[in-house]
């Protein structure tokens, strides 16, 4: 099944969904480039500026100060302002942040820039999972999600090892310069889509319930907690892999950059697989609860035992350790977005998943920070590792047991009850 047969629009036709899914994808592709070059770049920047391992932690850490507190925000100007115009901007925002980050002299400099990041940043998911929403039949949202998640996921396979490459040739402050200057080039086409996406928003009807409806919703705090579970193991790799591979396992910059895209690839393209056999479950009549429950539940079981083979095992089986957790990790992210599109529906999906994915994202805040500490306080990376494992059953849990059934909340008869 294709992607133009897969995602079929709500209120128009398959081609305007397609293009939006493909332009918000390559946007979150962009987005995981840009916020992942930094730990690419950690060994070399480490050398120039003689910063800390608490230091990059702060750093690593620095873009969720302002990515985590305005996604909630970025929701509702999005559903109140129109999506078209709240990407727009952002996009522009964090290109300019990446762009400043290759003339960034000091500790100050860089952590002003990952906060002005992470704001332009905290509207991508939002905004995204609003245009998928209002343009994806139900049955499609695990193709769509599965599209969206291999964007996301590639942009560190792909960034990691053109970053990685260019940073030995040309030096770490030209690849933030290059990056952030073609990050701009989206908002060309953005812009020519901006009146089908418009379009498709205003023809979206029905009862919107507020913050504080969906602040109610169970669902919402199951799925936010193993969203943060399911994050601090992807940031805690993400941030911190380079570094691993550089300083514990003395591979070079080179083999580092062709470990990590590997990995980061069979993420990608796991993602990408697993959205599509979720839709061929669910048309089939396969219950979505069991599906998307039994998905979640997995990843965080098999984690456990990821963290301990990456830290414990030789090096040849502690990559393998580390590819396996790839693939099985890339397996639950179509889940993460699919799941609130399904429970919100088209009139909250914007607000819920800035919850959402704010509480999920608490993780980039405290795993590469708590990090750096650890590695600081002992000089290794064991019990990093070990708390990352620990954190997978609070994931399971959240998924399997807190969050309910996956099913549309029908909000009119939820507000009516409300207001008897």
């Amino acid at each position: 099944m294709s992607l133009y047969s897969a995602i079929k629009s709500r209120q128009g036709g398959p081609r305007g969904a397609t293009s939006l899914v493909l332009l918000v994808t390559l946007a979150v592709f962009i987005n995981y480039i840009d916020r992942g070059n930094l730990a690419t770049a950690a060994p070399l920047i480490q050398d120039e500026l003689h910063l800390r391992a608490t230091e990059l932690g702060i750093l690593m850490s620095a873009f969720y100060y302002g990515y985590v507190p305005c996604m909630p925000l970025m929701g509702w100007l999005a559903e109140r302002f129109g999506t078209h115009k709240i990407f727009a901007a952002a996009v522009a925002v964090w290109s300019i942040a990446t762009l400043l980050t290759g003339f960034a002299g000091s500790f100050v400099a860089l952590l002003g820039l990952r906060i002005l990041l992470g704001i332009g940043e905290s509207a991508a998911f939002p905004c995204a999972s609003k245009v998928i929403a209002n343009t994806v039949e139900v049955s499609r949202l695990g193709m769509a999600n599965g599209v969206m998640s291999f964007g996301y996921l590639l942009g560190p396979a792909v960034g990691t090892l053109i970053g990685g490459y260019l940073m030995t040739v040309i030096g770490w402050r030209a690849v933030f310069i290059i990056f952030g200057s073609v990050s701009l080039l989206w908002l060309i086409p953005w812009s020519l889509a901006a009146s089908t996406l418009k379009t498709t928003t205003a023809a979206i009807e029905g009862i919107a319930p507020t913050f504080r409806d969906i602040l109610k919703q169970r669902a919402l705090w199951g799925a936010s907690i193993g969203h943060f579970a399911s994050n601090y193991g992807y940031y805690f790799i993400i941030s911190w892999l380079p570094f691993y591979l550089v300083k514990a396992r003395g591979f070079s910059i080179h083999s580092m950059a062709e470990i990590a895209s590997y990995a980061y690839l069979l993420n990608a393209l796991s993602a990408f697989g697993m959205g599509w056999l979720a839709d061929r479950w669910i048309q089939r009549g396969r219950n979505p609860t069991v599906i998307y429950k039994s998905i979640m539940g997995i990843t965080h079981l098999v984690g456990i035992g990821c963290m301990a083979g990456m830290v414990l095992l030789p090096e040849k089986p502690s990559i393998a350790a580390l590819f396996i957790f790839e693939i099985v990790s890339g397996c639950s992210y179509t889940g993460l977005f699919a799941i609130p599109q399904i429970l919100a529906g088209p009139q909250a999906t914007a607000r819920w998943v800035g919850v959402q994915n704010a509480a999920g994202n608490v993780a980039g805040i405290i795993a590469p920070l708590i990090t750096g500490i650890l590695v600081d306080q002992t000089g290794h990376f064991e019990l990093a590792f070990d708390l990352a494992a620990a954190i997978n059953l609070l994931g399971f849990v959240g998924w399997v047991f807190i969050m309910p059934a996956v099913r549309p909340i029908n909000w009119q008869a939820h507000l009516s009850r409300l207001s008897r």
